[in-house]
């Protein structure tokens, strides 16, 4: 019996599963794109080694991963720009193999080697990847697997700033109003956890960029999508009202113009965003304003 067969049946090591992934992406080129046949093969290889990937960091479903195994491996995906590729090389990925790497996304990001998150301090240093996965939206082919992994993303403090003070976080006021619903309602998700995950970091934000946020903001409460205005409704109520924001808060309640938006929102034909803003109006502005 050949060698060849033994070596068959050994399963890979953490950084011959990694050096596979990376070999299999690398493949989906240019040049194999645009050929169909090459173009198949090379998903296929792509979804076998995502599988692979997948046992390894999370078990068969009869033994669960080896520990060891799993912080090599995480190393290995860092050390050799895997997690770079498997962003970049979404748009192309099949469905199978999007769902295996949004299952695998989770656990690279919160795997601990030693006291160290790798994929979290790798993104921290390649953090572009962020933005990528942001414009991501307007492809509604990836957007819920993007927003998933995104969300995943923003678990984490530093990475949840990163994506509030970029330039493509104003993106997100386009997004939650796309007219595919799922996407839609998948951006707000997203764009919700942004502004209610980390208070500290959403104060701090918010004090930093007040204008231009605010600014934006009312257009989602101005908005005609009656989902729009009654989600961003009640968001505002969320996030206003954490103590971090307090000074926020005054700040926003003592303008006129967002005491009109307000009056306006009272006065809405549908009877949900009335008591809505009858809540904000309640809490937030004071008898004084009268």
């Amino acid at each position: 019996m050949s060698f060849s067969f033994f070596k068959a049946l050994r399963p890979k090591t953490p950084q011959e599963v990694a050096k596979s992934i990376k070999e299999s992406l690398m493949a989906l080129d240019t040049k194999t794109v645009v050929e169909v046949k090459a173009l198949e093969k090379a998903l296929e290889e792509v979804e076998k080694n995502f599988v692979t990937m997948r046992t390894m960091l999370s078990g068969d479903g009869e033994s669960e991963p080896n520990l060891d195994q799993v912080s090599q491996l995480v190393e290995e995906i860092c050390k050799e720009d895997v997690l770079t590729l498997l962003i970049h090389k979404l748009p192309i990925l099949g469905w199978e193999a999007r769902k295996d790497l949004v299952h695998c996304w989770s656990i690279l990001l919160k795997h601990k080697v030693e006291t160290n998150y790798y994929c979290v301090e790798y993104i921290e240093q390649h953090i572009e990847l962020l933005d990528f996965l942001v414009v991501c939206y307007d492809n509604k082919d990836i957007a819920l697997s993007c927003g998933i992994m995104l969300r995943e993303c923003i678990k984490f403090p530093s990475l949840a700033r990163y994506i509030l003070e970029s330039a493509s976080f104003v993106l997100f006021f386009k997004f939650v109003e796309l007219p595919n619903f799922d996407v839609a309602s998948d951006a707000f998700s997203t764009f919700k956890d942004l502004l209610t995950k980390h208070v500290n970091v959403v104060s701090e934000f918010l004090t930093a960029h007040y204008d231009e946020f605010f600014d934006l903001y009312e257009k989602l409460l101005t908005s005609p999508n009656y989902v729009t205005r009654r989600q961003s409704l009640k968001l505002l109520s969320e996030f206003l009202l954490e103590s971090p924001n307090s000074q926020i808060m005054k700040q926003y309640i003592l303008e006129v113009r967002y005491l009109k938006v307000m009056m306006t929102l009272l006065r809405d034909s549908s009877k949900n965003i009335q008591l809505s803003a009858f809540h904000i109006f309640k809490v937030n502005f004071p008898s004084s304003c009268f």
